[in-house]
């Protein structure tokens, strides 16, 4: 059998950049911009995340003969309040004072899709992955000056685990889960997969 070829439904870099940095070979193929609905009433905070991923891998899938989709969609709870990507300076300048000095969990939905395998046609499987981090009681000039960056942009949150800020420390969990997909989880949902779905060339030290 041969493999099936690997997609990435986002157009995140950061989800780019794990995988290729972990060796897997795949292609980008991002989600239509309206191929997630907001959340709605009552709905967990990780029902939400994985709803938010299949919705990606169904939007992608429904354009693709075949492939073995990856979506995926995180966000971060502070003092049980969800925040998402700041829509702007504004926006992001609120959160980072709403969570300065907070434990946060960065929580991500993480959808494999398989699609068009004669023995795993539609084959999907789900999971959620936690990480708990801890943002010291930074001053408004340190904000000011992260928001100047711009690297706040398009990030849940409003910061980016990645920018390596001496204001962010992991207590429990997963760092690439911050960075925007969690590569643990992933191995571990790639191994479930039947035998020989697919077999990704693999060069990180990724600890399962």
């Amino acid at each position: 059998m041969d493999d099936l070829p690997l997609i990435l439904a986002s157009q995140s870099p950061r989800r780019r950049q794990l995988l290729a940095d972990a060796g897997f070979i795949f292609t980008v193929r991002p989600p239509d911009a309206n191929a997630e609905n907001r959340r709605q009433p009552n709905e967990t905070p990780k029902h939400y995340v994985n709803r938010l991923a299949l919705q990606k891998a169904n939007n992608v899938a429904a354009k693709l003969e075949q492939g073995l989709i990856i979506a995926c969609d995180t966000v971060v709870l502070c003092k049980d309040r969800i925040l998402e990507k700041p829509a702007d300076r504004d926006d992001a300048r609120q959160m980072l004072r709403f969570s300065r000095g907070q434990v946060q969990s960065v929580l991500s939905g993480l959808c494999l899709l398989a699609k068009s395998v004669p023995e795993n046609a539609g084959t999907t499987i789900a999971g959620t992955d936690k990480t708990t981090l801890l943002m010291q009681p930074i001053t408004d000039s340190e904000i000011e000056d992260y928001l100047d960056s711009g690297l706040w942009c398009g990030k849940a949150g409003a910061f980016g685990y990645q920018d390596r800020h001496d204001w962010l420390s992991v207590i429990e969990g997963s760092e690439s889960n911050i960075v925007g997909l969690p590569m643990e989880l992933l191995r571990q949902m790639l191994g479930n997969l039947k035998p020989n779905i697919y077999s990704a060339p693999f060069s990180g030290q990724i600890t399962e």
